[in-house]
């Protein structure tokens, strides 16, 4: 049997997991006075209740969550993390890492420049009052995944010998950046979630046991980009997130299963041993298509969507936040018929821009 270092037989294992969900709820009737236009800048002539009745078919959004024009990216940031920090019960000083994945930065309301320096996670840190300077604060730019990516990351260091507790924090303002001209910008929100990783050697096969991830950046790099607004009457020169929606979801429905696959293969599990997946809340038919293709690469079927759980009826796609936030909701038994117990393996997923993916296979 070959000789193992001591950190090779521990596992990362999620301690704690806080949320910031935003109180103010804008459901789809609120965008019904707004004139949405084409990317060919042509004004779109359906009647705004068939717009939005087609959209909320497509992606099963209903409401969403904006956060409060006092409160920056970096601030919901800080309260998921402290609540993460709270759950675990550690001492906030015995952290190592600290992950903050967003896409924008700070972009104050009203305001359309974003702010990055210093990082959102040392923001965070000062906002904590961590004083360990061994508690090293750094950003992940990796479109909606960035959250997933933030634990691999985690995880790495940890097998690496670099310390043994992350706080790894998604957060997103996304109802700053977009354009209300676009009917896309129905489909993005707000919100922050985090967990605490911790790096332990355990009784049973719990936490991380493998990962996937992949990157098309060729034809693919800017399917999701900022570009201008789409309405021609906007004259100042302002940057909105963007998408080639078909496109997004060619591409999704495509390569996501196959990165799901290699994870579970890379776990030496089959599909059938998968309990729950936790995928990114991006848009309710591509997701019920990735699943579908998933185990269609097995010969098989769903057992059901309800393997599933979802928040985007609801909170909407508010991108690196989505996961950590439905992850801390079903642990805390906040979504109905949405149980986790000792022993569940679970799949993590996520795609976004660049185009990136990725998958964390996890033993609850």
């Amino acid at each position: 049997m070959p000789f193992k270092r001591p950190f090779d037989m521990k596992k990362s294992i999620v301690i704690g997991t806080g949320s910031y969900i935003p109180d103010e709820k804008v459901v789809n009737d609120d965008f019904a006075d707004m004139n949405f236009f084409s990317d060919d800048f042509s004004p779109i002539t359906h009647e705004q209740h068939e717009v939005i009745s087609k959209f909320q078919s497509i992606t099963g959004i209903k409401e969403r969550r904006y956060a409060p024009a006092e409160l920056n990216t970096s601030d919901i940031g800080a309260i998921a993390a402290e609540r993460a920090i709270e759950d675990s019960g550690i001492d906030k000083e015995s952290i190592d890492h600290l992950i903050v994945a967003h896409n924008f930065g700070n972009v104050s309301k009203n305001f359309s420049q974003t702010d990055a320096v210093p990082s959102l996670a040392s923001r965070i840190k000062h906002a904590l009052k961590i004083n360990n300077p061994q508690c090293i604060p750094y950003d992940v730019l990796f479109g909606c995944p960035g959250w997933v990516q933030g634990m691999i990351q985690a995880h790495l260091f940890f097998k690496g010998g670099m310390g043994k507790r992350a706080l790894i924090v998604g957060t997103e303002t996304l109802s700053r950046v977009i354009d209300r001209h676009d009917r896309d910008s129905m489909i993005f929100s707000d919100g922050a979630g985090a967990c605490v990783l911790e790096h332990r050697e355990t009784e049973k096969d719990s936490g991380i046991l493998s990962f996937n991830v992949a990157s098309h950046a060729v034809d693919e790099a800017y399917f999701i980009k900022m570009d201008e607004s789409y309405n021609p009457a906007v004259t100042e020169r302002t940057k909105f997130i963007k998408m080639k929606g078909r496109k997004v979801y060619e591409y999704a429905i495509s390569h996501v299963p196959l990165a799901m696959k290699q994870c579970v293969e890379k776990a030496g599990l089959d599909i059938s041993d998968i309990k729950k997946i936790f995928i990114h809340q991006a848009n309710e038919k591509m997701d019920e298509a990735i699943i579908k293709n998933l185990y269609k690469l097995y010969g098989k079927k769903p057992p059901c969507m309800s393997i599933m759980p979802m928040t985007i009826h609801w909170l909407g796609n508010s991108s690196v936040a989505t996961i950590p936030t439905l992850f801390d909701l079903v642990l805390k038994n906040k979504i109905s018929d949405q149980q986790l117990e000792k022993g569940d393996v679970i799949l993590f997923a996520s795609v976004g821009a660049g185009m990136n993916i990725n998958a964390v296979c996890y033993r609850m």
